[in-house]
């Protein structure tokens, strides 16, 4: 099949699945859906595949990716578990939360994965077309955003197509994603632990679907402030989810040139849940920041949005659009 003039569009069914899983394995890159939002794949052990997602998303090299894996068990072929690891994947796996563990010695994946540094995030992902892309290529998947870096994460295929259409192989068309947010991104601490006790520090570098508070219940320990200037994840960077026009936050009321995303009593010209549900409000963040990106306005406000719960992610990807 010849991709080079646009991407091909492939069904979420057995036939897309197998045909996105052969281009995976020949060292192609194609954008699949996950729960969270549609990530763009190619195998993690080849530099020259993940330099071509660094490619096509112009992401900076010095920005870690994430790599998608089947299970605990292939994770570990690639990280070092300690029993605080294995509480959380066990709390968490499949699901939207990345864990940012030692790399193992020897692991096989590319140098560019990790940018250099000692670690490596890890997610078990549970949307099923995902998964069952993963088993057909048998291989660990590094899979950032599906969009040019920086900008707005996609939560369709849509959105895939009008950000990298014709930068990448194919796209696998799963419809929309249900959480619409980034996985939340945790860092273990290994210099944490005293007299061998495996409680130490951990960090939150990058809020996501799944609290602090959820995170907490599991580890039994507070999370300490993050206060390296280092990139250790994706997410971090100080402008990112940028729709391309200036962001003003929590906006009751709107200018003549902005449009207006609203939320719970704030109408707007369209709202992130008009009965302030922040879960529905996460599903919908990139949906509406990309049709504010789209419409005539020069500009874009929003809402305030509580910062509790996933309300605490959604604010984090408000302010680096509006940075």
């Amino acid at each position: 099949m010849d991709y080079a003039s646009r991407p091909a569009v492939l069904t979420a069914d057995a036939a897309g699945i197998a045909e996105a899983a052969r281009v995976l394995r020949e060292g192609g890159l194609v954008a699949v859906p996950t729960e969270t939002v549609y990530g763009l794949a190619a195998r993690a052990d080849r530099d020259e595949s993940v330099a071509a997602i660094y490619g096509a998303k112009g992401r900076p090299s010095f920005n870690p990716l994430i790599v998608h894996i089947a299970d605990v068990a292939a994770a570990q072929e690639l990280a070092l578990f300690d029993d605080r690891a294995l509480r959380l994947a066990e709390a968490f796996w499949p699901g939207a939360l990345t864990l940012v563990l030692p790399l193992r010695p020897g692991a096989p994946v590319a140098a560019a994965v990790t940018a250099g540094l000692p670690t490596i995030a890890l997610r078990c992902p549970a949307h099923p077309v995902m998964r069952a892309i993963i088993a057909a290529a048998g291989l660990p998947l590094a899979a950032p955003s599906a969009n040019r870096s920086g900008g707005v994460s996609p939560t369709d295929a849509a959105h895939v197509l009008s950000s990298l259409g014709g930068r990448i192989d194919a796209v696998v068309d799963g419809g929309a994603c249900e959480a619409g947010l980034e996985s939340t991104i945790v860092a273990l601490r290994e210099d944490g632990r005293e007299g061998g006790r495996e409680d130490g520090r951990w960090q939150v570098l990058r809020p996501g679907p799944i609290p602090e508070s959820a995170l907490r219940a599991v580890l039994g320990t507070p999370s300490d402030a993050v206060t390296s200037q280092e990139i250790e994840a994706p997410g971090q960077l100080i402008s990112h989810y940028a729709p391309g026009k200036p962001v003003r936050l929590n906006a009751v009321t709107a200018q003549a040139d902005e449009f207006h995303i609203g939320f719970g009593a704030v109408a707007g010209d369209v709202t992130l849940s008009a009965s302030g549900d922040l879960i529905e409000a996460a599903a919908r963040l990139y949906a509406l920041l990309h049709e504010g990106a789209a419409c005539a306005q020069p500009k874009i406000a929003v809402a305030p949005v509580p910062a509790e719960g996933v309300g605490e992610a959604i604010n984090d990807r408000l302010k680096r659009a509006a940075a």
